[in-house]
């Protein structure tokens, strides 16, 4: 009836691997975002990680300008990497998981 279960076990647990791995290199896979001309800059992993954040002299007279400037950044930079962690993470499942009829999530 369900075929070959130490054989499905062993594809979900290659699958399960895969997505770590696929995790791992996530960690390097870096994300700039910059807005004010340049004058304000974010880096984040693609597991929305910040790693870095570099603001010109110029925005730290205003500060509700920067605080400003700074959720837009990190809201642009965040938004692009869950879109690529997604993906990858995606990617990762479904080419480890078994073929079980009914469980077609991935496709």
């Amino acid at each position: 009836m369900f075929g070959d279960i130490s054989g499905m076990m062993g594809k979900l647990k290659e699958a399960q691997e895969k997505v770590e791995e696929t995790k791992k290199r996530l960690n390097t896979v870096l994300i700039d975002e910059a807005v004010a001309n340049d004058n304000l800059k974010v880096t984040v992993t693609a597991n929305r990680e910040i790693k870095a954040i570099t603001i010109n002299e110029s925005l730290l007279e205003d500060r509700e300008e920067l605080e400003d400037y700074l959720i837009l950044a990190l809201n642009k930079a965040l938004q692009r990497a869950s879109e690529i962690n997604e993906q990858e993470l995606a990617i990762a499942a479904k080419t480890g998981m078994p073929n079980i009829p009914g469980m077609d999530m991935f496709k």
